[in-house]
């Protein structure tokens, strides 16, 4: 399953946001707070998807990880 920011949108009638990141990391919680529409996928829980996340990010094992459309952002530093 490869996936892209360009691959996350209305167009795909999936959410327009989706954040990878691990439930327990403050960072991880931040984001889902400031997005709490976003798909959240945890990266521990499913292998496949920190596969998919570390396409995404060139191989940065940095979370979270914020999916927008035409955009990846790596970790997250508003609102700290």
């Amino acid at each position: 399953m490869d996936a892209s920011a360009a691959d996350i949108g209305p167009a795909n009638s999936g959410p327009a946001v989706r954040i990878y990141g691990k439930e327990g990391c403050p960072h991880t919680r931040r984001a889902r707070d400031a997005w709490p529409e976003a798909e959240f996928l945890d990266v521990l829980a499913n292998p496949l998807l920190l596969d998919e996340m570390l396409r995404l990010t060139g191989g940065v094992r940095r979370i979270p990880v914020i999916v927008r459309p035409g955009a990846v952002e790596i970790g997250f530093k508003r609102g700290s």
